[in-house]
């Protein structure tokens, strides 16, 4: 198998991988038949495929839907004014979602099953924040490059914020283009303070879902804007960044070929749920223990049965991030 690809829908001859060394992977995304009513996942390496429904590859525990509400900061509420980001702008933001599914065949990657239902969750949860949402889907990395280069030279003057996210296969410090890969600081720097100058001093959200690597997770049991004040200063040109990435270093990032993945899924309802309320980190600690605690691969293969996963969280935030004011 191609470096990069993963398992996609049940094709019609299959064969093994040989051994555990496994190529560089977007997601652990694993598909296999039913038994006893219950969707019973292996790790498979195409020879051939035909059209077929992909079976669930993770255990998870819903949360109810809730739309999101919007709050308001007081001096009543604790929140320091002179800690928080300025979140009243005329505008919330862009969040731009990238979202590749389908690979060029020269790169031998299969579809990335799911990753709609991702961007769908993405759009809804950031739309119900009242961001302006850009959903581009199938991008190749010149186009990726373009539409980021495209993107720091609009006018953000009048917005709060920025959001992007990157729904593809990975590497470590690598997404995939439809046609390859591109590093991921190739893309980030066109937002830095000194080339962005209109979101200088506003949070800046990278949302990576993406493998970093072949690593699998067994898992252990346990007991139990720019205020005035700050126009003559001179601050980081790589500050007010957050890199909210799926999985650890070196590790699988895995995903539901029905849900989407355990991150993003995480991700969505721990916004809708208290992104009225709680600061920005306090949510993203809440997705950790989501996708910690409720999420499990399953497969007859015991090199990829009972799997798990966290999520890695790279702050250069300067102040704390509230989606309401």
């Amino acid at each position: 198998m191609p470096r990069g690809q993963e398992a996609g829908p049940v094709p019609s001859q299959w064969r093994w991988p040989s051994g555990l060394n496994l190529p560089l992977l977007d997601e652990g995304i694993i598909i296999g038949p039913q038994v006893r009513g219950r969707q019973t996942p292996c790790i498979l390496i195409k020879v051939s495929m035909e059209n077929s429904e992909n079976s669930v590859d993770s255990k998870s525990f819903k949360n109810s839907e809730t739309r999101i509400l919007r709050g308001s900061k007081s001096t009543d509420s604790g929140i320091s004014l002179d800690n928080s980001y300025k979140m009243d702008y005329p505008e919330m933001g862009l969040c731009i979602i990238i979202n590749n599914k389908n690979f060029h065949k020269s790169t031998g990657m299969s579809p990335r099953s799911g990753t709609d239902v991702d961007a769908a969750n993405l759009r809804e949860t950031f739309t119900n924040l009242k961001y302006e949402v850009r959903n581009k889907n199938d991008l190749t990395r010149e186009e990726i490059v373009a539409l980021m280069r495209s993107v720091s030279k609009e006018d953000h003057s009048r917005r709060s914020s920025f959001i992007c996210v990157f729904l593809s296969h990975g590497e470590e410090g690598i997404i995939f283009g439809t046609d390859g890969p591109v590093d991921l600081k190739k893309l980030t720097c066109f937002f830095r303070g000194d080339y962005c100058r209109s979101l200088t001093g506003k949070p800046k959200l990278f949302i990576i879902q993406a493998c970093r690597g072949t690593d699998l997770d067994c898992g252990i049991e346990t007991d139990s804007g720019v205020e005035d004040d700050m126009a003559c200063q001179k601050i980081p040109v790589e500050a007010d960044f957050l890199y909210a990435y799926s999985t650890a270093p070196g590790y699988y990032s895995w995903r539901n070929s029905k849900e989407g993945s355990w991150f993003i899924q995480s991700l969505c309802a721990m916004l809708k749920l208290y992104a009225h309320k709680l600061e920005l980190m306090h949510i993203l600690t809440r997705v950790n223990r989501k996708v910690a605690m409720e999420f499990e691969s399953f497969s007859l293969d015991a090199a990829f049965h009972a799997k798990k996963q966290i999520p890695c969280i790279v702050s250069m935030l300067t102040k704390e991030l509230y989606f309401y004011h």
